[in-house]
Parts: structure tokens; sequence; C-alpha cells
């Protein structure tokens, strides 16, 4: 009878094509091939370190939200992304047993800067309308990113994915309820929507990440794909995102920052001129405008809180 112990690396790699092909979840405790657990290891961590570096531009917010009700929601918001960070980190903590690591060394890898997290949570937010941007339009990007993935090869991120869009959904609802009500507010509120998306354009698009490897020498989304962890490229949920937000913003009276912006009818895509690339690799080499500020304060909250850390781990042991 053959075993996996006595399979050769060959036999392994094409049974777990066949299991990728043939759609089944890939469980924690399943043979993998190397490079299939080292892109999962960067993408969900990456996915979680971003969420909860990704709460910290709204928790600036917070103090300053115009009503009891906005701090609220803006509260709720942050403890979803804090959490929904928490559920990811223990997705990947399973995947990194092999190299005996775990979240701690996670969080190590975010604050020496081998761990990075999504450009546009190394932004400012200025105004109001920013943290509205943010919940409509960023975690709108996210969502089509992540639903794209519900269907993801590897059982445990798939299935966390599952709560995860559901509450992004909210979040999304909750920032477009803050740009609906700057829009139909004075003329000063209407122009702080649009002075918000000028500066956030780029970054919106650099959201993505490139087109191609070409751009940057990588051919992560081609591993992934190859791989059933999703489906599309960077240039495909760039285009989604336009098809479904264009027509929005317009419709509130907003200019896109972008005079080259059209849709071009010979290719049915979305026609923009490509944001600054390598500024990208900069901001997301913690070099953007509020990325050591984010750090540092994710760092002393760490170390703060090394306490209860250690009373828990007394508590197991």
């Amino acid at each position: 009878m053959t075993t996996l112990h006595n399979m050769s690396d060959e036999d392994l790699l094409a049974r777990f094509m066949e299991r990728i092909e043939a759609g089944d979840k890939i469980e924690a405790d399943d043979w993998m091939p190397e490079e299939y657990r080292l892109t999962l290891i960067k993408l969900i961590s990456m996915h979680g370190i971003s969420e909860i570096m990704g709460a910290l531009p709204e928790k600036e917010w917070v103090p300053r939200a115009p009503s009891l009700q906005r701090k609220l929601g803006i509260m709720a918001k942050v403890q979803d992304e804090m959490g929904h960070g928490q559920l990811l980190l223990r997705v990947t903590e399973d995947l990194l047993k092999p190299y005996g690591k775990n979240r701690g060394d996670l969080l190590q890898d975010l604050f020496n800067g081998d761990l990075k997290f999504h450009n546009v949570f190394h932004m400012e937010t200025k105004s109001w309308a920013d943290a509205g941007i943010i919940g409509w339009l960023v975690d709108g990007a996210a969502i089509i990113t992540q639903t794209d993935m519900l269907g993801a090869s590897y059982g445990p991120y798939a299935r966390a994915l599952q709560r995860i869009c559901a509450e992004e959904v909210f979040h999304a609802q909750h920032g477009e309820s803050i740009i609906l009500a700057l829009a139909e507010g004075t003329d000063e509120q209407k122009a702080m929507i649009q002075e918000a998306l000028d500066r956030w354009w780029e970054s919106l698009l650099m959201f993505f990440g490139p087109a191609s490897k070409e751009t940057t020498g990588s051919s992560k989304q081609d591993v992934t794909i190859k791989y059933k962890i999703r489906t599309k490229t960077n240039e495909d949920f760039r285009q989604i995102f336009f098809d479904k937000y264009i027509p929005r913003i317009l419709s509130l009276g907003l200019t896109i920052p972008d005079p080259t912006f059209h849709f071009d009818e010979e290719s049915g895509l979305w026609s923009y001129k490509q944001p600054d690339w390598e500024e990208f690799k900069r901001i997301i080499k913690n070099k953007g405008p509020r990325s050591q500020a984010r750090l540092n304060l994710r760092r002393s909250s760490y170390e703060n809180n090394a306490w209860v850390r250690d009373a828990l781990s007394a508590t197991v042991n």
C-alpha cells in the first residue's frame, strides 16, 4: 500500500496538484509543497498584519469623530479589524509550525521590516473625510480581493475569510454613510471629500499591486493563481474596482484626479495614469508618511503588554 512516507517528492507534488485541480481543501496538517506553504505564510501574515495596522489610521479619529454615533461606529470598526488580524495570525501560526515560529515571531518580523503591510495604511488621515474614504473605497477594494479568495484552496484561510468578508461589508457601508453625509452637507464638506479623494487616489490604485511581474520582478500573483489561492490578477481586481466604484464616485459630483482617466471602448477596460511604483516600493519598506509613527505605536503596545503574555504563558505551563 502506497503511503505519503514512501512517495517521491514528484509523486507527492503530482497528488497535491490533483487535489488542487479537483477543488479539494488543503488543511494545515496535510502535506504541501514548500512553495505553497511559503506563499500562504507571506500572503496571510501580510493580510493579518494589515488588518491590525489598518485599524490605526481610523483609531486616530475616534476622539475626533463628529458625533457619539460616529464614535461608536468607528470604534466598532477598529475592534473588528483587530479581531480579523488575530484570526489571520492564528491561521498563519499553524503554517509556521515546521519552522518553529509563532505569532510573536510575526510581530518581530513586522518590527524589523521583514513583514510588510498594505501601502494604504502608511498614509496620513488628515480629515474626517479620510475615515470615510478608508471605509468606503479602501475596504471596498479589500472586499473585491478577499471575496475572490473565499474559494481558496487552503481551507483555514477560506473559512476565516467567510467571517471577515461579511464584516467588511458593514465596514464599507459605514464608510459610505460618512461620505454620503458629507456629500449632502455644506460646500466645505463636499470640498473635503474631493480633497481626500485627490490624496488617496494613487494609494487606491497601488492597493491592488502592480499589473505584471515586469513592474516588480515578482511573480507572486502567478503563484497564487497556480495554486488556486485566488483566481484573478492584480489588474483584474483593479478593473473590477473601477467598474464598481467609478459610477458611484461620479454620481456624487466628484472628479477623478487623473485627466487621462477614461473607459476605452475598444479594449473594454478603464485607462488610467500609472501610479509611481517606485514610490509604492518605498512606502511598503516603511518609508511612508506615517509608517514609523504607527510602527512605534504597535511596538510600544507590544512591549507594554508583555506582562500579559508572560502571565498567560505561566498559567498554561
